[in-house]
């Protein structure tokens, strides 16, 4: 029998660009900015004031790999169920805040990580920031100064006509200046807009004016498709960049689908440890198998797993065997049976009806291996037969 490395790298994987140096805060036991890596957040959709129904939808965006949840606190009963929600959460709670400048205090006391604040439609922001910075830094709170296209500052508006990129950032650098006043600099900034090209370019400016971790977002962008479109253009183009400490994918969907568009974009870039990848064909006139069902299939077999594996589903014999043989696991396919490679080596070839369960067989198989050695980032050796 011969044994084959898995040959999974050792070092980090590289990136496009160094990371933007910025000051760290701390939401939680979460680091956010400096050299932490950048964090997914998401929000939750049910009533606060149903505990029981917000702490089991946190728990099921952390499984999918949530870092940090926000919850609405639109009113007094929302307040008075955060102590609750706060305490209990696996992962910290950001308190998100409009109107009432009351429940900004509340939150604090509550045991809140982090507060979002929205200067444009808090009442009186400006003359509470003296107070606020003071509370939120007895009790060890970070703020964001969450700054939107949709609910800008009437006087920004009125000077600059619409909501540009450089009506955000001035409002931003407005209100962080009233912090810094205080002596207060544990907050980050984000300056959402729809629009993902007016979205990096506020986010460009404002990099080059402070030092202060930014939180990533394109606000109200649309259903699932089109907002996981345009949340990857303008994250990737700032993240390539190094810009971009933690990161929001706003989706009109359930917000677990955010938190799995979020983690795959940082995936994609190397910017957080990849698990389970699948690599397949497009396919084309070439294909000689059913490319898209056998993807579909390998993909819900595999659901859940945990392992930074690769698996190739490839349908053709022009790229099909170099992609599975660059693959942990792959399979190239052709007149009715595919090639199984495991780290560049043909182990067997299989009839097309048994594509599919050889791979996840094989694949959990892998995982198990990997996970027995105690190091998921490893390289464990696998029997060839």
């Amino acid at each position: 029998m011969t044994r084959v490395d898995l040959g999974l790298p050792s070092a980090p994987p590289p990136t496009l660009a160094p990371r933007r140096k910025t000051r760290q805060i701390r939401v939680g036991k979460v680091l956010v900015g400096g050299d932490a890596p950048i964090s997914v957040q998401s929000m939750t959709t049910t009533p606060t004031t149903d505990v029981n129904a917000t702490l089991q939808q946190i728990a099921e965006l952390t499984a999918a790999g949530c870092d940090i949840v926000r919850v609405a606190v639109p009113s007094q009963d929302d307040a008075e169920a955060l102590p609750a929600i706060a305490k209990k959460s696996p992962i910290p709670v950001i308190a998100d805040i409009h109107f009432q400048p009351k429940y900004v205090f509340a939150a604090i006391d509550a045991g809140c990580a982090g507060v979002r604040v929205n200067p444009g439609n808090i009442k009186k922001f400006d003359d509470k920031v003296a107070e606020i910075a003071r509370a939120a830094s007895e009790a060890g709170v970070s703020i964001r100064i969450g700054v939107n296209a949709g609910s800008l500052d009437p006087r920004l508006l009125r000077k600059y006509g619409k909501p540009t990129a450089e009506a955000l950032v001035e409002s931003a650098l407005w209100e962080a200046s009233l912090f810094e006043e205080h002596g207060f600099r544990d907050f980050k900034i984000s300056v959402k807009h729809h629009d993902p090209v007016v979205m990096v370019r506020a986010y460009e400016m404002l990099a080059e004016r402070c030092d202060y971790p930014l939180h990533l977002g394109v606000t109200e962008a649309g259903p699932a498709f089109q907002g996981t479109i345009k949340s990857a253009v303008a994250f990737g183009a700032l993240l390539s960049k190094g810009i971009g400490d933690t990161i929001r994918v706003s989706l009109s969907a359930p917000p677990v689908e955010e938190v799995k568009v979020g983690v795959k974009i940082l995936e994609s870039l190397n910017l957080r440890p990849r698990k389970l990848e699948i690599v397949s064909c497009p396919s084309c006139g070439r294909a000689q198998v059913d490319v898209f069902k056998l993807a579909d299939e390998v993909t819900a077999g595999l659901e859940g797993m945990d392992v930074p594996l690769r698996v190739a589903v490839m349908g053709c014999v022009v790229n099909g065997p170099g992609e599975a043989r660059e693959a942990d696991l792959g399979v190239a396919s052709g007149n009715g049976k595919g090639q199984i490679f495991i780290k560049g080596e043909v182990v067997r070839t299989v009839p097309e009806s048994e594509i599919v369960p050889t791979l996840i067989d094989e694949a959990r198989r892998l995982a198990h291996e990997m996970k027995a050695s105690g190091i998921p980032s490893g390289s464990p050796t696998v029997e060839v037969r």
